[in-house]
């Protein structure tokens, strides 16, 4: 597709020292910008049958739909959804076609496979993830690995069960929680992500990712060419041991030849500035990427309403740059500025908005939905809780700032109180009761 030109790739898989026969597998497909990584199991052939078959099956997903993915790229925004339903359509496909011949085939029975599919589309990326296999991004001179291992090592660390220092003395290190075709369905995490020039990205087995440090890959993409690093890396597994197939995929994303890069500037604003907030403090960068994928961007000129006082809230509202002020009528409670946010308590309240916002110079603010916010929760149990734990991070604090507020009000108040019982004002001078007497008049008998 013509929006992801320039697209290069090495792919490189090995047998390793231990096993005497490979069961993963790679797939690269340059019509549809498509890379895939599958580590098979199932022992004897099944493995290596489980792996291939599940690549072959998401390519052909991908390639009988390949005119909602040139729409897609051709501007068609409201094709985004369909790409990433076809990605997960993609997963159960392979899903079935492993799990058919297991059923087939005694012999094969139980086989499966982990997942690691990545299509590149125009500035957007396109995931589908089953099992421990992964992918890892560079990018400005930092390693971020995108996907999360469905494996029992990573469900043990994540509930406080293990700790990395244990994680040699385990029995089945390579135990995974996911696999494709080991039943007749699976779930599969499906997303899509902002893809920048000159990004570069990592697809590998476990027989590789076992051996590696994210500060040793980042030290490696950046010191060795492309077109060497897949062999280095195969070559790094195996000085470890190589107790595994080990399979490596490079590709690399061209640099922007206009020499000026709104997009990458765009999409690393967004990411810092929503780091840095309370709210998503505890958030992976991958987890972040799936947070981003909810926002929108709205200009607004100087002068016009963001929010409306007494309007139902729907979106809390993030400043990238300009200024806004928070006010209710003529008084002014507060200005904004670039990282400052409002609204977060939208996100999960129908409350009315208790003041207006309205533009004070040309801004950009960044918007998220509760109904985009919802779903996000919904579909990521991990970024549910850590969202609901910052939450009540949030909350706490306002209410201590609420009661500290309280108290110094009730302690002001109890010391004019004091102060007035102490000095009371002087009692008026008495009055008779048939009232005074005209000025210049004497009284009357």
């Amino acid at each position: 597709m013509s929006g992801s030109e320039g697209l290069r790739f090495w792919p490189l898989t090995d047998v390793g020292k231990v096993r005497d026969h490979n069961e993963d597998s790679f797939l690269v497909d340059r019509k549809l910008n498509l890379f895939i990584v599958c580590d098979g199991m199932g022992g004897h052939a099944a493995g290596e049958v489980a792996s291939s078959m599940a690549a072959r099956a998401v390519r052909e997903t991908l390639a009988e739909e390949q005119d909602l993915l040139l729409s897609y790229e051709q501007g068609n925004e409201t094709s985004r959804q369909g790409i990433l339903e076809l990605m997960e359509k993609a997963s159960q496909r392979a899903c079935s076609s492993v799990h058919q011949e297991g059923v087939r085939d005694e012999s094969k029975r139980g086989m499966g496979t982990t997942l690691v599919a990545l299509t590149i589309i125009g500035n957007r990326g396109f995931i589908c993830h089953v099992g421990d296999s992964r992918i890892y991004l560079y990018r400005q001179g930092a390693v971020h690995q995108l996907t999360e291992d469905h494996s029992l090592i990573n469900e043990l660390l994540k509930r406080g069960r293990l700790t990395r220092e244990q994680i040699g003395k385990m029995n089945y290190k390579n135990a995974v929680t996911r696999a494709v075709g080991v039943y007749e369905s699976v779930d599969a995490d499906v997303f899509d992500f902002d893809v920048l020039p000159g990004d570069r990205y990592l697809l590998c087995s476990d027989g590789l990712h076992d051996y590696l440090e994210e500060s040793v890959l980042a030290r490696m993409f950046d010191e060795i060419p492309e077109d060497e690093l897949s062999q280095r890396l195969v070559q790094l597994a195996n000085d470890g041991g190589g107790k595994d197939n080990i399979t490596a995929l490079v590709v690399r994303v061209p640099e922007d030849t206009s020499g000026v890069d709104k997009l990458a500037r765009e999409v690393n604003l967004k990411l810092e500035m929503l780091h840095k907030m309370p709210l998503f403090r505890f958030v992976t960068y991958q987890e972040l990427v799936r947070v981003v994928n909810i926002t929108d961007v709205k200009t607004f000129t100087a002068g016009q309403t963001v929010v409306n006082e007494g309007d139902e809230g729907e979106e809390m509202f993030l400043v990238l740059s300009g200024k806004v002020k928070i006010h209710t009528g003529e008084t002014l409670i507060a200005h904004l500025g670039p990282g400052q946010h409002l609204g977060e308590m939208s996100l999960i309240d129908k409350a009315p908005r208790s003041a207006s916002v309205t533009a004070e110079e040309d801004s950009r603010l960044l918007i998220i939905g509760r109904r985009g916010f919802f779903d996000l929760v919904r579909k990521n149990h991990d970024i549910a809780v850590k969202l609901l734990w910052s939450f009540l991070g949030v909350l706490n604090q306002r209410l201590r700032t609420t009661s500290r507020e309280l108290g110094e009000t009730r302690d002001e108040l109890h010391r004019v109180l004091v102060a007035r019982a102490s000095n009371p004002p002087p009692p008026p001078p008495p009055r008779s009761s048939l009232g005074s007497a005209p000025p210049g008049k004497p009284d009357q008998d």
